[in-house]
């Protein structure tokens, strides 16, 4: 039991931790302040959705059927491409962060929509959760299986809280309009490099 929840927070920690899509959004959103805790709540909620449903089983359901990956996988891409281009637009456009005011740059409603996007769009977020964190939760037995499912579930809290309410401490170096510009940068690359990885099995 103890062996199955370590390696699960291991495993599921490894995984989340990857610079990816959803990361970046996170990192973007705490250090501009704005609204941390709904967003941090969200994704470690949709991850637990999903590292329970792949520890049940549900893995097995998408491997069987891959439209439902080749669904995702284009309207993944799509998402990434336009949030990406969002971002290198705004990289040009010189600011720095009022703190105050950083609250109001988006509104909740836009931002609980672009984190289900950037979260639910994301098809690595299926094939690392549901997929592969499902398919080594099948080693253990079934009585310690849960207990796999509830450390990569906790490594997912405690990554996504970090990283939301900790990126507020990278705020005195954002008052420069070139860190801003760098991160959007960084973003943009981010995003559509993920978008291209998604789109390249149909490519090559």
């Amino acid at each position: 039991m103890q062996t199955a929840f370590i390696q699960g927070m291991g495993i599921g920690g490894s995984l989340i931790i990857a610079v990816g899509a959803q990361n970046a959004f996170v990192l973007k959103q705490g250090i501009k302040r704005a609204y941390p805790l709904p967003i941090a709540l969200l994704c470690s909620i949709i991850d637990a959705l999903m590292i329970t449903a792949g520890v049940a089983g549900l893995g097995h359901i998408i491997e069987a059927f891959p439209t439902i990956k080749h669904v995702a996988s284009f309207g993944g891409a799509a998402f990434l491409i336009w949030y990406g281009a969002n971002a290198l637009k705004a990289s040009f456009v010189a600011k720095g962060m009022e703190m105050d005011n950083a609250q109001n740059a988006d509104t909740l409603r836009k931002a609980m929509l672009t984190t289900l996007g950037i979260s639910l769009l994301n098809p690595h977020l299926y094939l690392d959760t549901v997929v592969l964190l499902g398919s080594i939760s099948t080693q253990f037995e079934d009585a310690h299986r849960p207990w796999f499912g509830a450390g990569a579930v906790l490594a997912s809290f405690i990554w996504f809280f970090s990283l939301s309410f900790g990126a507020r401490l990278l705020a005195p170096i954002f008052s420069r309009p070139a860190a801003w510009r760098y991160l959007d940068r960084f973003i943009w690359l981010t995003m559509w490099s993920i978008a291209a990885a998604i789109m390249w099995p149909y490519l090559a």
